[in-house]
C-alpha cells in the first residue's frame, strides 16, 4: 500500500488539515535542527515483494527509478556548499544493489569521508560477482566506514518468509554469511509484527547470531533495529504541538529533524528531496529538488509520522 493512501474509517476527519488536527488544535511541526544523515532512494525495483513493504518495492515497480551516481554526487556537494554538518549517507531502496550504478554510488559517498550505510536483502543482486568485488574493494579501502544493514524480519525462517516468500531467509543468510566471512560490519532489521515481547524478539536473533557467527549485538537497538509494522489503517493520535510537553519528548528526536531523503520519481527531469525516508508517495512531504529548499519545517500530517516516529520511537538511521 502507498502511503498517500492513508486508511479508512480508523483515521476518518484525521490528517486532512496541514496545520490543524480534527480537534481544532494546532498540529506539531519539525524543524531541521541537526542534520546528520541524507539517505537516497536508488530505485524502489526489488528482487522481491514483500507482503506489507512500505514503499511498495517489488520486480515491477518503478515509480521511482534508479538514481544515478552523478545526480548523487551533486547533493554531496551541495551539503557542502549548505554546510550540513551529516555524517552518514544512507542508500535504501527497494533494493539498492539492483541500481547498476551501486558500487559507485557507494565509492563516492565514501570517498567524501561520509560513514555509509546500505540497507539490502542481501540475495542476489547484492551477491553478484561484480558487485562482491566492489564491495571487498570499497571495504578495503575505507576500512570502517561501510555498514550493511540486511532486512532480516525475524529471527525464525518460517516467519521470515511469511512476510518476504518462501526459501528468502536461507538466500538473506548465505548472503549474510559472505558478509561475514569477508569481514563487513553488518546491521539487522526486523520487525515487531507478530506481537513477540521485544526481549524475546532479541533473544531469538541472540542465538541466530551465535549459532552463525555474526557479529551483531542483539541487544543494542543500533544494531539490531526492531520496527513497529507500518500500517497506516490502524488509529493513531495526532501529534500536537503540546504532545511534546505531555510526551515528554523533544521534536529534535524525530527523524524529520536530523535527515532528508532523495528520490527520482519516473518521468521527473531530475530529483526531489523528501521529509523522510518513510512518505515516499504523499506530495505533502516532497520539499523541493534542492538541499536548501528542503530546510524547512515538517509538519506531522501522516499516521506514521505519530505511530512511527513520535510514538515508536523509530529512527532509520544508524
Amino acid at each position: 500500500m502507498k502511503d498517500q493512501q492513508i486508511g479508512d474509517e480508523a483515521n476518518i476527519g484525521k490528517f486532512e488539515h496541514p496545520d490543524l488536527t480534527a480537534t481544532g488544535a494546532l498540529r506539531a511541526s519539525v524543524e531541521l535542527t541537526n542534520p546528520t544523515t541524507l539517505w537516497f532512494n536508488t530505485g524502489t525495483l526489488c528482487n522481491i515483494e514483500c507482503a506489507n513493504c512500505y514503499i511498495a518495492s517489488s520486480p515491477t515497480n518503478d515509480d521511482l527509478v534508479y538514481i544515478s551516481a552523478d545526480e548523487v554526487t551533486r547533493y554531496l556537494d551541495e551539503l557542502q556548499e549548505r554546510n550540513w554538518q551529516v555524517s552518514e549517507i544512507g542508500f535504501t531502496g527497494g533494493e539498492p544493489f539492483m541500481n547498476p550504478e551501486m558500487v559507485e554510488i557507494t565509492r563516492r559517498a565514501l570517498e567524501r569521508g561520509y560513514e555509509v550505510l546500505i540497507l539490502t536483502n542481501a540475495m542476489r543482486p547484492m551477491r553478484r560477482p561484480h558487485i562482491q568485488l566492489g564491495l571487498v574493494e570499497l571495504n578495503a579501502a575505507y576500512p570502517g566506514k561501510l555498514t550493511l544493514r540486511v532486512s532480516l524480519d525475524h529471527w525464525d525462517a518460517r516467519q521470515h518468509d511469511l512476510e518476504r516468500g518462501k526459501g528468502s531467509f536461507v538466500k538473506s543468510l548465505e548472503g549474510m554469511r559472505w558478509l561475514r566471512d569477508k569481514g563487513f560490519r553488518m546491521t539487522v532489521a526486523g520487525r515487531t509484527l507478530w506481537g513477540e515481547d521485544e526481549a524475546d524478539a532479541r533473544a531469538g536473533y541472540a542465538r541466530l547470531y551465535a549459532v552463525e557467527n555474526f557479529a551483531i549485538d542483539a541487544a543494542d537497538p543500533m544494531q539490531t533495529v526492531l520496527f513497529p509494522e507500518m500500517d497506516a489503517r490502524v488509529e493513531v493520535p495526532e501529534i500536537t504541538t503540546e504532545c511534546w510537553d505531555i510526551l515528554q519528548k523533544s521534536p529534535d528526536e524525530v527523524m524529520c529533524a536530523s535527515s532528508r531523503m532523495v528520490v527520482k520519481r519516473k518521468g521527473a527531469g531530475a530529483p526531489s528531496v523528501l521529509a523522510c525516508t518513510l512518505l515516499a508517495y504523499d506530495p505533502q512531504f516532497e520539499l523541493g529538488q534542492t538541499l536548501e529548499e528542503a530546510e524547512r519545517p515538517v509538519r506531522l500530517n501522516h499516521p506514521h509520522c505519530a505511530k512511527f516516529c513520535v510514538l515508536g520511537g523509530a529512527s532509520c538511521s544508524a
